[in-house]
């Protein structure tokens, strides 16, 4: 089996908001070749449930999906995803099946039900200043490929923090939802390895993208065409087509997904060096973190 069999590479822009519609997701899809990514239904206002219905019932077999977001929570650092909680899960598919059966009645794949857990808000910095007790105090705890996104210049947030603008906590806790719901429909890299068919999903970074195509971590973001067919031109892209003013979910997500049909096909990023067994099946890693 090779990376190379893939021939359709989706990046997802995702939100952990409140309520059901967001202008924070964005799906973006480019094929084999250099065309430019193309925004999945333009215009469109998505749901987490939509996306998961696309992911579900959509997916060629020859699938790459990027999602923005954390798959899974810290653990090696404390051989636990929830220290001293008894009934904390093992591996990763099992949180993500714990999150799902508590917050099972709460709508559009929230995740307030588990922050606000009598046994698990403790680990979590939630808004009001209410930071439990194992927290673990200052940025919070951190998996081992968010230490490899920092070297690489990037800032990343703990997925217990569920303060700040730039949190991705309650994105990721969501996302671990979708996870769960999809099953067997698709694979999640590197917590399933690599099979040799199927759609796969793994985590990305958009900023990461951003860097690739020439960019700062400091200034990742783009807002206009011209500065996504810049990032596109340089990615080995036709330009986009697109003029004027664009939010930044739909800029990440159409070069992101530029920048995952080429990196799919370098064996380095499938092969992180820290990337051990453990850190597979718990906390997953962030493709493209060297």
């Amino acid at each position: 089996m090779t990376p190379t069999r893939f021939g359709h590479f989706i990046a997802i822009d995702w939100s952990g908001a409140a309520g059901e519609r967001h202008k924070g997701i964005a799906l973006a899809l480019a094929t084999r070749g250099t065309a430019a990514p193309q925004i999945v239904r333009p215009g469109h206002r998505w749901s987490r449930e939509e996306v998961l219905c696309y992911l579900r019932d959509e997916l060629p077999d020859d699938t790459l999906v990027g999602m923005d977001l954390g798959i899974s929570l810290p653990f090696v650092d404390r051989d636990s995803f929830f220290p001293g909680w008894s009934q904390s899960p093992a591996t990763a598919r099992e949180l993500w099946a714990l999150i799902d059966t508590i917050c099972a009645n709460e709508p559009h794949l929230g995740v307030s039900a588990l922050v606000d857990h009598p046994d698990l808000s403790g680990y979590f910095r939630r808004h009001g200043g209410r930071e439990g007790e194992h927290f673990g105090g200052g940025q919070g705890r951190f998996r081992a490929t968010e230490v490899a996104q920092r070297r690489l210049g990037c800032k990343p947030y703990s997925n217990f923090n569920l303060v700040g603008a730039a949190q991705v906590g309650k994105s990721s806790l969501s996302g671990m939802r979708l996870l769960h719901r999809l099953g067997n429909r698709a694979s999640v890299w590197p917590v399933d390895g690599l099979p040799a068919k199927g759609p796969v999903i793994c985590e990305i970074y958009t900023t990461i993208a951003a860097m690739a195509a020439g960019r700062t971590a400091s200034r990742s973001k783009m807002r206009s065409a011209a500065e996504v067919d810049e990032a596109l031109v340089a990615l080995g892209s036709t330009p986009s087509g697109l003029s004027g003013s664009l939010d930044d979910h739909t800029c990440d997500a159409l070069v992101t997904a530029a920048w995952l049909r080429n990196a799919a096909h370098d064996p380095r990023l499938w092969h992180p060096r820290e990337l051990s067994d453990e850190i597979a099946r718990t906390e997953g890693w962030t493709f493209g973190a060297l």
